[in-house]
């Protein structure tokens, strides 16, 4: 009974919401726990007989489980994203979800690395190998424009606006936008193109794409997060380091160097400032001696 709604559901978000294909199987995972709850329940209602006491059951069955509260409120995401399918193609006249509480989540900072670390990282390559030198351009790329990982590694050369200072990024939900980028990672982009890309033999589909593996096809994220993994254990930084936390320093420095938010929002391609909010955290180091130094408690 369920499967025609979740077939049309993923038709919506893949066609109207332009979702990948991953976000759109979250998406389609959270209703087959709502689904598996209403059948453990014996009580398979439609989408139209679910009431809000049937949900709030779901969320309390769900957190029996075991799952922490940001799964639980990704869940509740995604069956409030269901039910606004189910309004607008008037499968239902009320919707179950519009008092559904969310579980308060607790706000977590990201790590970021400091200037100093990124360029530690970078002493690291080793610029000898022509592996080296793609990974100095990459890298420098991802911290120079603050890109998202998938970003990256589908990065194509027709994005490139490097005479003008900028790239094209097509990032989620294919949203396009125009991103400034810096002086050296020009430099390292024409480097590699002129001096390593062009030795490549390309696999027919990758012409376009920046970045090629030596197989000269793109390269996987997972390849990405190895290569800053193993960089960041050489400079010997401790920290918990990804291919996102480029993108959380990025806009880190950014901010704490004055950027206004709004631009640093259209940089990231953040649909709601409050995505950006986070970045206006400031190094606690450099709060308290801000206090130290200006505040009159302080400075007795």
């Amino acid at each position: 009974m369920w499967e025609a709604y979740k077939k049309g559901f993923k038709a919506y978000l893949q066609l109207e919401k332009s979702l990948s294909d991953n976000s759109t199987e979250a998406y389609l995972r959270d209703i087959d726990k709502l689904t598996q709850y209403l059948q453990e329940k014996n009580n398979l209602l439609t989408p139209a007989q679910v009431l809000l006491e049937d949900l709030q059951q779901f969320i309390h069955w769900i957190a029996g489980l075991g799952m922490t509260a940001s799964s639980q409120a990704r869940i509740i995401s995604g069956i409030k994203a269901f039910y606004r399918y189910c309004a607008a193609e008037e499968i239902i006249t009320a919707d179950p979800t519009t008092l559904l509480a969310t579980p308060k989540l607790k706000r977590t900072l990201p790590d970021i690395l400091s200037f100093e670390e990124i360029e530690a990282m970078f002493d690291q390559i080793d610029l000898s190998k022509p592996d080296g030198t793609r990974n100095k351009a990459m890298l420098d790329t991802m911290y120079s424009c603050g890109l998202r990982v998938s970003e990256v590694v589908n990065l194509r050369i027709s994005q490139l606006y490097l005479d003008v200072g900028f790239i094209r990024v097509i990032g989620k939900g294919d949203k396009e936008r125009l991103v400034p980028i810096g002086d050296n990672a020009i430099k390292n982009i024409r480097l590699y193109a002129e001096h390593v890309r062009v030795h490549i033999p390309v696999k027919p589909g990758n012409e376009d794409i920046v970045f090629l593996n030596r197989r000269g096809t793109h390269l996987s994220r997972v390849m990405v997060f190895l290569v800053i993994k193993e960089l960041a254990a050489k400079a010997g930084i401790q920290k918990t380091v990804s291919p996102h936390t480029f993108r959380h320093s990025f806009a880190t420095h950014l901010v704490e160097g004055g950027a206004d938010l709004r631009a640093v929002q259209e940089m990231l391609g953040h649909e709601s400032i409050t995505t950006t909010e986070i970045y206006t955290h400031l190094d606690r180091e450099f709060l308290k001696k801000t206090l130290e130094k200006y505040h009159p408690a302080f400075s007795r």
